[in-house]
């Protein structure tokens, strides 16, 4: 048995009566989970080994003894809670470079690494500071993210993450390497497998996503809101085992391309796999590498696979038994959590193999039973089919902004349930984490038949991060700056306060960027048409109409951004979505459905046409009579967009000025009458320190 104090292992809640008991349990927290890391390094029996790379994605292992620590220091330093650095040297070198790399993508740099003694010495330095650092820190209850103790609790937190994948990383250096311990001792439970069965789950629409309030330490990417439709489905009763999976290896699993994805065949086609990572055979004999020991393939444990293979693996069972197999998605595996009713740090006993309460090691798939499933959490990860993203609201925390931003990315799936390792936030129902398909954890799988569509129920918003996009997106949505209202909104406020409308039936956004505007006005028109002739822009309209939220990023200086999110929620306009319709088309060249409009606003359009005067004789017939055009501009006319010949002012005619205004009438006279003229400004973003204050002219006709 694991001789680690259960309590000591799981996070400290936010909440308490007693601001002096919450400042000891936080020390004892961080001092217990700094033990057990420095245990886990014990087993390594010389110094050579902590420069061996047992992980060929990874560092060798001294960079994660250092890692840890100098997390401490970086995070309290950006926070401006200590002034001075104990090592600026390894505080540089050990702070980034965590993220596993791709397969194909090998980082063969050459590190001048200290030696261990120096390293543990720079911790023991660390550990004294961040001890004094705890007694002597302003502290309030309950704690918040912007006090000085969620830092700790985030280092805290982070340790504990690294107590577990420098295990998995341990696990792959030579035995010679490693001296083993009662303390980290494995499970001796081995046999046949049972055979797994299907157990009925019913659906229902579930709304994930941790609250404000709740009580425990969570990363950025846990909170928000996000609601999924889930069918009934029926999930395997154990996590597959090494018995159930030697099947799949047996039938020529690992040469059958037609099992693998795309990424898998890649991956395949590198790696030479024909079996698990942790798998060995010998002599005709198949072990099983664990810890600190190989002992023959223990049948009734959990098999343990990257992504791929556990997808594969569900494509050959659903190809031989004919039926819809495939890997639980995130929404899935929290209704399978639903049949536990209790959770860390609440537990009276442990209900799982996990928070080291019981062995280093996975042990039988049929150990644990709660209401007919075994292993709802513990054992090993379970991998997922959902690519991990920020639920709506996600907000980065500014002490660790790049914690789930880089895994936003597609290529990272969701593993849940945590494994015999896991501790703190990891066992926390809420709790996410993704690694890259390709990459190892203790991590295996459980499957669910099911004929819906997994996509059905992915949430996957990726970042904007195209410049020129991002800083639409900014101007559109985001802050107001210098005190200039947003153009979009001010706009359509202004052009409504001017004009007498006798029906509000249909609107136009003419060349809407990334749809603002449309927005604006479908709070008064029953249906609004929102069309920009950039495709790339209207996307970005699209998306936040249909997924509710748009994230994307904005620079601040050199290569630093900002990450930003709206929501249709925050904006006001979730029961707007119906209304809008977003569309891509040529200004000078729409499809006849787009006419008997009430309104027509055309903003920051005119001179970017190629022949602003078509556009506007066409237009005028696409208005329903006493309807109304607004245009707006700066009236920045270039070669570039708009041949000189094409000009509609900004130019001398028979030696005199001739203004855009002074166009515009000519043009829109026989068809409309002006009934305003006004200024609008706006600001836009270039970076923190940066931005174009234009003042645009807004123009209102009404039709004749």
């Amino acid at each position: 048995m694991v001789q680690f104090p259960t309590t000591a292992t799981r996070s400290v809640l936010l909440t308490g009566s007693s601001e002096q008991a919450k400042r000891q349990a936080l020390k004892a927290a961080f001092n217990h989970t700094w033990e057990v890391y420095e245990s886990l390094f014990s087993l390594i029996s010389n110094h050579q080994a902590y420069y061996k790379k047992a992980e060929p994605l990874r560092h060798p292992l001294i960079f994660y003894f250092g890692h840890t620590a100098v997390f401490y220091i970086n995070k309290l330093k950006l926070g401006k809670y200590i002034s001075t650095r104990l090592n600026a040297h390894f505080e540089s070198m050990f702070a980034i470079g965590v993220d596993e790399m791709s397969w194909d993508d090998l980082n063969d740099a050459h590190y001048d690494w200290p030696s261990v003694e120096e390293v543990r010495g720079y911790r023991d330095q660390v550990k004294s500071t961040v001890n004094h650092f705890i007694d002597t820190m302003p502290l309030s209850l309950p704690i918040k993210e912007d006090d000085p103790a969620w830092v700790i609790l985030m280092g805290i937190e982070h340790e504990r993450i690294h107590l577990e994948t420098t295990s998995v990383i341990i696990r792959q250096l030579p035995l010679s390497d490693l001296t083993p311990s009662p303390q980290w001792a494995p499970c001796e439970e081995t046999g046949n497998a049972p055979t797994n069965q299907l157990v009925a789950i019913s659906g229902r629409t579930i709304t994930l996503g941790k609250q404000d309030d709740a009580e425990t330490y969570g990363w950025d990417n846990e909170y928000g809101v996000q609601q999924y439709n889930v069918d009934d489905f029926k999930t395997s009763k154990y996590l597959v085992s090494n018995q159930e999976f030697l099947a799949f290896v047996k039938d020529g699993g690992y040469q059958q391309e037609r099992y693998w994805t795309e990424e898998g065949i890649a991956w395949l086609q590198y790696t030479k796999a024909q079996m698990p990572r942790f798998w060995i055979e010998r002599d005709g004999v198949l072990l099983q590498r664990n810890l600190c020991h190989e002992i023959p393939l223990p049948l009734n444990w959990p098999v343990e696979v990257n992504q791929l293979e556990a997808k594969a693996f569900c494509n050959w069972k659903a190809d031989t038994e004919q039926l819809p197999v495939r890997l639980p998605t995130e929404a899935e595996w929290y209704l399978l959590r639903n049949n536990l009713n209790t959770a860390s740090p609440d537990w009276q006993e442990v209900p799982g193999n996990t928070e080291l309460a019981y062995f280093a090691s996975s042990c039988p798939v049929d150990r644990f039973e709660h209401n007919g499933l075994c292993d709802i959490i513990g054992n090993v990860w379970q991998w997922t089919e959902t690519a991990i993203d920020g639920f709506q609201g996600f907000k980065v925390h500014p002490l660790y902004d790049d914690f789930s931003t880089p895994t936003f990315d597609g290529k990272h799936n969701l593993m849940k349930g945590g494994s015999w390792i896991s501790t703190g936030n990891e066992t926390i129902p809420e709790s996410r984490y993704a690694f890259r398909r390709h990459f190892y954890q203790h991590a295996g799988f459980r499957y669910v038949v099911s004929k819906q569509d997994p996509d059905s129920m992915t949430h996957l918003n990726i970042y904007e991060t195209n410049e020129l996009i991002a800083q639409y997106l900014e101007f559109h949505y985001g802050s107001p700056y210098f005190n200039v209202t947003n153009f979009c909104v001010n706009g359509v406020s202004q052009c409504l306060q001017e004009i007498s409308l006798h029906h509000t039936h249909r609107a136009l956004d003419i060349g809407c960027s990334v749809g603002r505007a449309s927005f604006e006005l479908a709070k008064t028109f029953d249906h609004v048409d929102g069309i920009d002739f950039s495709a790339r822009f209207i996307q970005q309209a699209y998306t936040l109409l249909e997924q509710g939220e748009k994230r994307y990023t904005i620079p601040t200086e050199g290569d630093l951004v900002e990450f930003k999110s709206v929501t249709l929620d925050d904006l006001g306009y979730r029961n707007l979505k119906d209304k809008i319709h977003f569309s891509q088309g040529d200004a000078c060249n729409l499809k006849p459905q787009y006419s008997n409009y009430d309104l027509i606003y055309a903003s920051n359009l005119l001179d970017r046409l190629a022949d602003p005067k078509a556009f506007l004789t066409s237009i005028a017939g696409r208005i329903t009579e006493g309807g109304y055009l607004v245009i707006t501009s700066p009236y920045t006319w270039l070669e570039a967009y708009t041949p000189k010949d094409k000009w509609l002012g900004g130019i001398k005619v028979n030696g005199e000025n001739f203004t855009t205004l002074d166009g515009l009438t000519e043009t829109l006279i026989p068809y409309f009458e002006l009934i305003a003229v006004k200024e609008i400004p706006f600001v836009i973003r270039e970076t923190k320190r940066k931005f174009q204050h234009t003042v645009s002219e807004m123009t209102i006709w009404r039709k004749r």
